[in-house]
């Protein structure tokens, strides 16, 4: 098994690459700024970007292939049939592979033939959400040094469908009930269930199975206790006369837990040998490999993000099944959100701006604030640290040509922003602040009524805390000491977070 998963690999690479190119570029660079804009990061990063979603869509199809299918000349419809020995010598072979006793006996031969002949949409469609998790539960497995045939039983406890509850309360795609999944470490609130989140939950499932393991000692013994509990087995295998083979004490199983471990070789049986059943997996909309993850700094509601980033509102709720309502909840833990790579990566540049865009800076929510004009240039407003002017973002405009419109930094708009991207759209109000300068205010003229020019007032000097700074960092950068800045901060303690305001004059 790989130590790495294939996208683990790739990002490696990835950043490897693009430590080495900055450093060329550097180097590099024309004197005077001659061909600053002929081969900037940007679109080399674009291209890096470009190539990997190709890569993942190219690496996604490969694994789909038909060439049994087509070496055996089936007809769309055809059904084949198999004879004992050729089903007893396919299960023989996946017990050389496997610690997982496979047996063949007319029992599991009855459910193999139940599912090949009355189970096959289950298993084109199980097939087809197998590309979505299968790399996670392998990497989950192997982790734990877990046998990988384990990533079958998902298939039949929920059809890998996170979001499936049973009547008996257990819920996700290892269908945990609540107080397992709470010994497990599985948080539930009003907005999420984490027994719904795919990684967490194959984590806590991971664990479960090995201690299961660990308790008997063989396989099947372990899948019985997962599906009926340890109690259950234990009464089983004291009725029994303390016999230690899964198929000696079936009979004093529940009758689910009888079919349980029939039913799990069944399904492993037709995952492996899918192609000679004439079954080929439904089309996948999206695989695992061409997925990315991050974390939100605040709540935010789904909808904004589809609206805004032009992802269906659907597969967001489909690739983050983990919460209940269409919000992701801000927490200490920060709560992240999975999506195809490009999504994700628009999801980053434009992550400041879609919390203004949810919890607008508007008169209801900030004091002594003047109404906005939305058909002026520059909007103004009294704020708590003195007066904020306002640029509204027009189509073809970058963070470079406002800096340079009001001469001011990339890094201060930045800042004064609480940004951590340059990255800008239309609309999107920027706030302009600049010490001992001057930002006339253009404010649309009114019947009878001159143009008002309100200058800007010289502000308290604040610090926005960014991603990874401490007071310590913010002191140095300020040439201050640690006590002096604490001092001008007063009950601010050492604990700060992201977008804090932090005096430094």
């Amino acid at each position: 098994m790989r130590q790495q998963s294939l996208k683990t690999r790739w990002y490696s690479f990835l950043w490897m690459f693009l430590g080495l190119s900055t450093s060329f570029f550097a180097q590099n660079t024309p004197p005077n700024g001659a061909g600053k804009d002929s081969l900037g990061l940007n679109p080399f990063l674009n291209t890096v970007t470009q190539s990997l979603q190709y890569f993942y869509a190219d690496y996604a199809n490969s694994t789909v292939s038909d060439s049994i299918i087509k070496a055996l000349n089936y007809e769309p419809d055809m059904l084949p049939e198999f004879s004992d020995k050729e089903y007893c010598e396919r299960l023989d072979q996946m017990n050389q592979k496997s610690p997982f006793g496979f047996d063949c006996n007319n029992i599991t031969l009855n459910s193999i033939r139940f599912f090949a002949k009355n189970r096959r949409a289950f298993v084109k469609i199980v097939l087809g959400r197998s590309a979505l998790y299968f790399d996670l539960f392998e990497e989950k497995l192997s982790e734990y040094g877990l046998p990988l045939e384990l990533k079958y039983l998902a298939c039949i406890e929920s059809g890998l469908r996170p979001q499936v509850k049973s009547k008996a309360g257990a819920l996700g795609l290892w269908q945990f009930m609540y107080r397992t999944g709470l010994y497990y470490g599985l948080e539930e609130t009003s907005y999420l269930d984490e027994r719904m989140d795919p990684i967490k939950a194959t984590d806590a499932a991971c664990r479960y199975l090995k201690k299961l393991f660990g308790i008997y000692g063989d396989w099947n013994l372990a899948l019985a206790a997962y599906n009926a509990g340890p109690g259950t087995v234990n009464r089983a295998l004291q009725r029994s006369g303390n016999q230690k083979n899964y198929w000696d004490i079936r009979p004093y199983l529940p009758s689910e837990t009888q079919g349980y471990v029939p039913t799990f070789i069944a399904a492993a049986y037709m995952m492996t040998y899918h192609q000679e059943h004439n079954l080929m997996p439904a089309p996948a909309k999206i695989h695992n490999a061409q997925l990315d993850t991050m974390c939100l700094k605040r709540g935010l509601s789904m909808a904004t993000i589809s609206k805004n980033l032009d992802w269906e509102l659907q597969e967001i709720k489909d690739l983050n099944p983990i919460y209940k309502a269409e919000y992701i909840p801000a927490s200490i833990k920060q709560r992240c959100v999975t999506g195809p790579l490009d999504k994700i990566l628009l999801l980053v540049s434009m992550e400041d701006s879609l919390y203004l865009l949810e919890n607008p800076i508007t008169p209801k929510n900030l004091p002594n604030v003047e109404p906005l004009n939305k058909d002026s240039l520059l909007f103004y407003g009294d704020s708590l640290s003195g007066t904020d002017v306002f640029h509204k973002v027009k189509p073809n405009e970058t963070m470079s040509s406002i800096a340079a419109k009001y001469k001011v930094s990339v890094d201060e708009l930045l800042e004064w922003n609480a940004l951590n991207t340059s990255n800008v759209y239309v609309g999107q109000r920027i706030v302009l602040k600049k010490t001992n300068t001057q930002i006339p205010v253009i404010t649309p003229p009114s019947p009878n009524v001159k143009p008002v020019i309100k200058p800007v007032v010289k502000p308290k000097k604040y610090h926005t805390v960014r991603s990874g700074e401490s007071l310590g960092k913010i002191a140095a950068k300020y040439h201050l000491s640690l006590a002096q800045l604490k001092k001008l901060n007063p009950g601010k303690g050492n604990i700060i977070q992201v977008g804090d305001k932090i005096r430094i004059k």
